[in-house]
């Protein structure tokens, strides 16, 4: 039992500290580009366009008529927008859910970071997950918000990948991985230095024995063909598990 609640609880942990990322997406023509990263609590957005237009993206569908929430950097305050499902200029939100972190401009080129919470009332919900978000953009003529051209807009759909954060990247630095899997005789690890102890069950549950690591090759001959898990403790006394199929 001890065994099955380090695991769900290692589970949990993982998907907590989860992050996900659109990457920096080009838009069409318009010389736009967007990325979208979610965490566990929070949706963030960074759109570069034209310093000297106003910039849109709606999210949740490809058309205006499909879009009631968008994103649009222009020279009012407001940045969180309501679209009214028609082909027609959207009106800010009175309560703004965005918050504007950096907009900063180098030559004709403005870059806006803003924050949200991926819940909001009465706006797009992100999902912190790899589900793809399809959206719609545009850019105008100047920083007013007001009609944009037939040219300067378009439509596509977001896909995801997840994103290693700091904890993460530190955990992939120590994690330790058996090889090979099966194996017949020996089997190695990698990141070998930090492991203190090996403790090998059976699926039972049964504990059949404990190998003191020493940086080198496993001798596993002994036991009996089947799938093991092996419970590594590590020098810096975090625990890890390998399932390891013996032929």
């Amino acid at each position: 039992m001890k065994k099955i609640l380090l695991i769900i609880s290692m589970a949990i942990a993982n998907l907590a500290w989860s992050q996900f990322t659109t990457s920096t997406v080009s838009l069409g023509s318009t010389g736009m580009t967007v990325k979208i990263d979610t965490d566990a609590t929070t949706a963030t957005i960074t759109l570069t366009g034209s310093s000297t237009t106003w910039l849109a993206i709606g999210f949740g569908g490809t058309s205006m008529s499909a879009i009631t929430d968008y994103f649009i950097w222009n020279s009012t305050t407001s940045r969180d927008y309501t679209g009214l499902s028609c082909q027609c200029q959207p009106t800010a939100d009175a309560s703004q859910s965005w918050t504007v972190t950096s907009d900063t401009t180098s030559g004709t080129v403005r870059t806006v970071v803003a924050t949200r919470p991926l819940t909001s009332s009465g706006d797009y919900t992100f999902l912190n997950n790899t589900s793809s978000i399809p959206i719609i953009y545009a850019k105008g003529s100047s920083t007013t918000l007001s009609q944009h051209s037939s040219t300067n807009r378009g439509s596509t759909t977001l896909t995801r990948t997840a994103l290693l954060g700091t904890n993460e990247a530190a955990a992939q630095s120590k994690k330790v991985v058996l090889y090979p899997n099966p194996a017949k005789e020996t089997i190695n690890f990698k990141n070998a230095d930090k492991i203190k102890n090996i403790d090998v069950f059976e699926s039972t549950g049964r504990k059949v024995k404990t190998i003191k690591a020493d940086g080198k090759e496993v001798n596993i001959s002994e036991l009996k063909s089947g799938n093991y898990y092996l419970e590594i403790t590590l020098k810096d006394g975090t625990t890890s598990f390998e399932k390891l199929i013996k032929e």
